[in-house]
């Protein structure tokens, strides 16, 4: 009996970097992820439609077509979603893919600003905390073992 509870607690004092439980910021981030990800596959279908609710803005620096930036926006969604569902293995190269794929959400949406200024801002800020959550789940969780 006694060797049991030392051999658990001597397995729960040594970190799995590799592998490591999912805190709650950790599977916060990923549902921000899965919910980005759906928006984003919306948007993209909407602007691949070339529905009327999307007024681009004249003289803005970055101008691309509405289908295309709906193409990025779908795919960049299919990803984002995917992404959302890895992270919650607590795989560190699901972390390391989630910080890569919000990245690209952040810049994906940073050139929707002119057809949907308020969402798009709003997108930029929520990538922005799934970045934050995943690299500080990632400090937290594989630093000692622990969940602070």
């Amino acid at each position: 009996m006694a060797s049991d509870a030392a051999s658990s607690g001597t397995a729960r004092a040594t970190p799995r970097p590799w592998h490591a439980p999912t805190s709650g910021t950790t599977a916060f981030a990923a549902a921000l992820m899965m919910f980005g990800g759906a928006m984003a596959i919306f948007e993209g279908i909407a602007a691949i439609a070339k529905d009327d609710l999307f007024i681009a803005t004249r003289h803005y620096v970055f101008q691309f077509s509405l289908a295309g930036e709906g193409w990025v926006h779908l795919i960049l969604g299919i990803v984002l979603v995917a992404a959302g569902c890895t992270v919650l293995s607590g795989a560190l190269w699901a972390r390391f893919f989630g910080v890569t794929v919000a990245g690209l959400g952040v810049i994906a949406n940073f050139l929707w600003v002119p057809y949907s200024p308020l969402w798009a801002l709003t997108l930029v800020a929520v990538n922005i905390f799934i970045v934050w959550a995943l690299c500080t789940g990632m400090h937290r969780e594989a630093g000692d073992g622990r969940q602070a």
